[in-house]
Order: structure tokens, then sequence, then C-alpha cells
């Protein structure tokens, strides 16, 4: 029987990891700065011990059954660090930055989802950079089909799933805050849900919004269940939630605003004034 220090998860920081599929992420710039603030944080990826490795299953399991505002789907099976995971931790990270309480408080369910919301749209974002720039690129092999998967169940046939795609390419930045906007308002209203069929009203109320076949892609039931298992109330830091949410929605940009309110100070904070970051420039 294997020891539990045998069965341990190692720990490593970004530059101890190598990035699969970096180059096609080179010209989204906020991608770099994202990179460099897992850097200036000494952020530390989980990897799965030795005698595990390859065991995707496994570090799936692990990534949907523990996470929070802080950690996101980051244990890895190896030390092959996927360029799109490493940007989905960083969002987890400046969520819990700017959304957490004093250190050892537990989160609030809106600020887990806000930070889940905002993580899961930024793929998004990421697949309409990517798309006509990066098409080998190994993300939209495994995105793309995903989504089309999801997309078919809810009834979107393939011509309109292709026009989705396009009209996502065309403002990569207007669908990240069509569907953060769609997955926190979603999860909220689960999450206030009584029974299934408040919960399926609740969904039904979705069903014309302009990302509503893409909604089951993402794994709705575990956050809630996660944010019911282990989220606190907390009025102070609900209102923060809040005010960061109207501020997004009321933003021309939502990511321009993420930028300027979270990624730049961070980098600031970081590496000083004079050396942080790309000013906005996506």
């Amino acid at each position: 029987m294997k020891s539990s220090r045998e069965s341990a998860l190692d720990t490593f920081l970004v530059d101890e990891l190598t990035i699969d599929d970096e180059s096609s992420f080179r010209h989204v710039a906020l991608h770099g700065d994202l990179k460099q603030v897992l850097r200036d944080a000494g952020y530390r990826f989980r990897v799965l011990p030795p005698e595990l490795a390859g065991r995707w299953e496994r570090a799936q399991l692990l990534n949907l059954s523990f996470w929070g505002a802080d950690t996101g789907g980051d244990v890895l099976v190896d030390r092959l660090l996927p360029a799109d995971v490493l940007a989905h931790a960083a969002w987890h990270h400046l969520a819990h930055r700017a959304l957490a309480g004093a250190p050892g408080t537990p989160p609030t369910a809106s600020a887990l989802f806000l930070g889940e919301a905002i993580a899961s749209a930024f793929d998004l974002y990421l697949v309409g950079r990517l798309l006509g720039h990066a098409p080998d690129s190994s993300f939209l092999e495994t995105q793309v089909p995903a989504m089309a998967d999801a997309a078919e169940a809810a009834g979107l046939s393939a011509d309109d799933f292709e026009a989705l795609l396009e009209g996502v390419a065309r403002d990569p930045e207007r669908a990240f805050a069509d569907l953060r906007e769609l997955l926190s308002d979603t999860t909220a209203a689960l999450f206030a849900s009584g029974s299934v069929e408040e919960a399926l009203a609740a969904l039904v109320g979705f069903d014309n919004h302009r990302f509503a076949a893409l909604l089951h892609h993402y794994e709705l039931s575990n956050w809630v269940l996660y944010a019911r298992a282990y989220a606190k109330s907390s009025p102070e830091l609900e209102a923060r939630v809040e005010a960061v949410d109207h501020a997004m929605r009321a933003a021309p940009v939502a990511l321009d605003w993420l930028v300027a309110e979270w990624v730049m100070p961070a980098l600031r904070s970081g590496r000083g004034p004079d050396e942080a970051g790309t000013g906005g420039r996506r």
C-alpha cells in the first residue's frame, strides 16, 4: 500500500511547467498578462503524483469536487499546463483577490459564481480570438466540438451553431460580456430555487438568450452544489460582488473594466507601475 506521502499532490510554479499550445495565444496580449499575474503571485498548480500521471479522469474528479474563488480547474495530470487552463486559474485568483473576506473566511455563493462565470466566459472570448488566427490550436480542437455537442443537444442546427461562432469571432468582447451575464444570472437563479419546478422555470426563463444553447456546456449543477456545501452568507462581501457585477454590466466593454480594475492593479503590485501590463491592449 502506498503511503499518503507517495500519493500526495506535487505543486509547481508557472515557470516550472510547460505551457501547452501557448503559441496559439501569442496575439492575445491579455493572456500574457494573466500569466504574469500568476508568476507575481507565486501561484502554484497542483500535479498528480508520478504514479497517477496521465489519469485525466482522476484530475477531473478532483477539479470538479474541490474548487473555489482562489483555485479553479488546476489539478494537472502532469507538468503540461494547457494555455487556457492558465487563464482560467488566473481569473479565479483575481476573483479571490477582489472578492474574498479575511483569510480563512468561507466564500459567498455570489463570489463563487462570479469568479467561475468570468473564467468560463473568458474561454469563449479566447475561442473568438483564436478562430481565424490559430485554426490548429489544440484549445479549439477540444472546445469547439464540445460546444457543438451542447448546442446540438439544445436543438441548435449546425448552420446556426456556425453562425453563433461567427458572431463570437466578430466581437469576442461582447460574447464574453453576454455569456458572463448569462452564467451569473442562471447560477443565481438555480441557487435560489427551492424545488425542481422552480429550477426548471428559472432555466426556461433564459431560453431566448443568445447563448442559451451553450448553457449546458458548463458544469452549473456542480457550481450550485459546491456553493450550497461550502459558501457562507456575508452581506458585506455580497455587496462587493453586486458592485462588481453592476460595474461590468454598465461598462462599455466589460473585459476592459476587468483589465483596469483587476489585472492592472495585480501587475502593478507585482512589478511596479512602470513595468505593468498592456494597459488594456487585448
